[in-house]
Order: structure tokens, then C-alpha cells, then sequence
């Protein structure tokens, strides 16, 4: 192992060099990507909660997924997290009662972090990017990239949940190629006229207050092109790239069709494009095949790119990277702002653990 030496604020980098197969693969998987895709296209911000216990040390838990599109977002998943353990899990009043203030707390007030039977919980913020080539192509899924065994396209399959366990250590161990982007990204800061000058001015503070960067794996989504227009987001993240390609499937086959009126909104669920309903026109037909036969690509092999009605769909690896400081992963921005604003999403829960639903009158008790 070895350090990278590290700048004003900043601690040093681990860099171990791979020795295993899988990890020499991964490694040089990763160097013929960078080699392919020297940019790098910012997205934007998303937001999840991260959880601190006493013998975590600098490490963080994240525990709701860096995935939400604005901080109430994440704030309301933290809610609902909290609420539900003081309903399952909580196992006298005094350990349901502080979970029941939190919860009290996030109904009412925009918290983005509070402590509760000790463990500490931050609404953090990554920034969303991903790796383009000269001609500004995404980068799509490296064949090292984790993909099930055995491709299940059942309606029912679930695959993992983004960011499931995922534990945030700074001072983990990295690859070559890792510490280069770590090291590569810190500067990392918005420009040009299209922002507006507070985020211009709480992104260039960031560099200052939260001068380091931890890269979180790659997740995988579905980005769509119609005609010469820009690449735009088809779907939310997905913990593998095969969880995104059934998630296209589905909408290939089944969203689509009923969304152009090809297919009944009525209809059975069983009914798609590869098993169009009766009395379908030739017309709808024809079209119901191109989406089918779109969708059946997918399912033959680890395909990433398809088209079907002049809309090129693919699947692109997103990274995210969170800023770091000397007290951890950073927090909203200022001028990061939110679709809507705090609000109870759970019934009235008591200090017994019962749930009081709302009466006759339709008015909720209070607790």
C-alpha cells in the first residue's frame, strides 16, 4: 500500500494495488473506460440520510438510499424510516419515545440532521455525474460491472435495493484508478451563466468547507435520445445494470403501448406488446412489434443501446460523489431547494406502540 499525498484539509488516499483475478480485472476494466471516456457530464444533486453510531469511527451507514431528487425527499424517507421502528421494532416507551419526537420534529420542521438514541442522522448530498467520450456518448455498463447469474425478466423479480448496506469510510483502501478520480474530482465545482449565483456561490464554498470526495459505486439508469435532441433521465437509479434493462423492458412493453393508446389502459395485466389484446388493429399491431422487438433484444443478450419510434434508448452508468469533510458527508446547500414541504405521512402513533386511525369524522386523534 502506499498514500497519495493530500492537500490543506484533505487526508491522505490508501492506494492498494489489485492482486486478486476479479480485482486486476476490475482494475483494468476501469482503465480501458477512462481511456474511452475522458469527460465528465454533471448531472445534478441527489439527496439520502446517512447514520452515525458511537463505535462507527469516521464511518457513515447510509440508510436511505443517495437517490432523491430534492432533500424533503430524503427527509420524508427518514420519517417514515424512524416511524416504522418505533412501531416494529422499538421495545419499551423510553426507547419509542425520542423516535417519536424525531418523527414530531421532521413533520413540522425542515431537519437535516438530528441524534436519536444515539446515533446521528444527516440528510447528505451527492452530486450525480457520468463519464462521456469525445462525442459526449454516456458511458455505458463495464463488463466487470455486477450482474445476476441467471437474468430473471419475471414482473415480480426484485433485484438489490441501491446502496443497500453500504457502508462510507474515507479511509478505505482504493485502487489505482479509484485514488486518481478521488483525487481527480476534488476541484469539482459548478460554472458558466446558466447557474444562478447562489449555487455558484454554495458550490464553490463546498470545495472550501468539504474539501475531499468519497466516490459511491455505480448505479445504473435509463436515458433516453429523440431525434438530435439531448440525452435526458428515463427512469431513477437501479442498483444493476439488469435491474435497469428489465425496468426498460417493462416500459417497452407495457407503460409505452397503453401510455400511445396501442393498448387499453383497462386492460388485463397480462396484456403487452408481445401479447397484444384482441381486435388490435394492423396499424397498432406494427407498432406493438417494434416495441417488442426492442424488448426482445434486451432479453437476448447484455445489450445497452436499442431503438424503437425514433427514441434511442440506454442504459448508462451514473456515478456519485459525496464532499467530505472534517466532520463528515456534507449536508444540503443553500440553494438546494425542495418540492414541497414538511408534512406528517403516518398515522398517530402513541408512546405504547398502538396507531390511532382517524375516527368517524374523519379527524385524526391526537396521541
Amino acid at each position: 500500500m502506499s498514500d497519495v499525498d493530500a492537500g490543506p484539509g484533505e487526508w491522505p488516499v490508501v492506494v492498494r494495488v489489485p492482486v486478486e483475478p476479479v480485482e486486476a480485472a476490475i482494475e483494468a476494466d476501469a482503465r480501458d473506460a477512462a481511456a474511452r471516456h475522458s469527460g465528465v457530464a454533471v448531472r445534478g444533486p441527489l439527496f439520502g440520510v446517512a447514520a452515525q453510531g458511537p463505535g462507527d469511527g469516521r464511518r457513515w451507514r447510509v440508510v436511505v438510499e443517495v437517490a432523491h431528487g430534492c432533500p424533503q425527499d430524503a427527509r420524508d424517507a427518514l420519517n417514515s424510516l424512524l416511524w416504522f421502528r418505533a412501531k416494529d421494532e422499538a421495545q419499551s416507551r423510553e426507547e419509542r419515545r425520542p423516535l417519536l419526537a424525531a418523527v414530531a420534529r421532521l413533520e413540522t420542521e425542515p431537519v437535516d440532521e438530528l441524534t436519536v438514541l444515539g446515533t446521528r442522522y444527516r440528510v447528505v448530498r451527492a452530486e450525480e455525474y457520468a463519464a462521456v467520450d469525445s462525442r459526449g456518448a454516456i458511458e455505458t455498463p463495464r463488463p466487470t460491472d455486477p450482474e445476476p447469474l441467471t437474468p430473471d425478466w419475471g414482473p415480480g423479480a426484485r433485484g438489490p435495493k441501491v446502496d443497500d448496506g453500504l457502508v462510507l469510510d474515507p479511509e478505505a483502501p482504493l485502487s489505482p484508478l479509484q485514488a486518481a478520480e478521488r483525487v481527480a474530482l476534488r476541484p469539482l465545482a459548478y460554472s458558466g451563466t446558466r447557474f444562478p449565483d447562489a449555487v455558484l456561490a454554495d458550490s464553490a464554498r463546498a470545495v472550501e468547507s468539504h474539501p475531499d470526495v468519497l466516490l459511491m459505486p455505480a448505479a445504473f439508469l435509463i436515458t433516453e435520445r429523440s431525434g438530435d435532441g439531448e440525452w435526458s433521465a428515463g427512469s431513477s437509479l437501479h442498483a444493476t445494470a439488469h435491474d435497469a434493462r428489465r425496468t426498460l423492458d417493462f416500459a417497452l412493453t407495457w407503460m409505452e403501448p397503453r401510455i400511445r393508446g396501442l393498448i387499453p389502459t383497462h386492460a388485463d395485466r397480462t396484456i403487452d406488446a408481445r401479447n397484444p389484446p384482441n381486435g388490435t388493429t394492423d396499424e397498432a399491431a406494427a407498432e406493438l412489434k417494434e416495441f417488442a422487438r426492442a424488448a426482445d433484444t434486451l432479453r437476448a443478450s447484455r445489450c445497452d443501446q436499442i431503438e424503437a419510434h425514433g427514441t434511442v434508448y440506454r442504459i448508462a452508468r451514473s456515478r456519485r460523489l459525496l464532499r467530505w469533510g472534517p466532520d463528515g458527508p456534507e449536508g444540503p446547500r443553500p440553494s438546494d431547494t425542495s418540492t414541497h414541504t414538511p408534512s406528517a405521512l403516518h398515522p398517530c402513533l402513541d408512546e405504547d406502540g398502538t396507531v390511532h386511525v382517524e375516527d368517524s369524522a374523519g379527524e385524526e386523534p391526537s396521541c
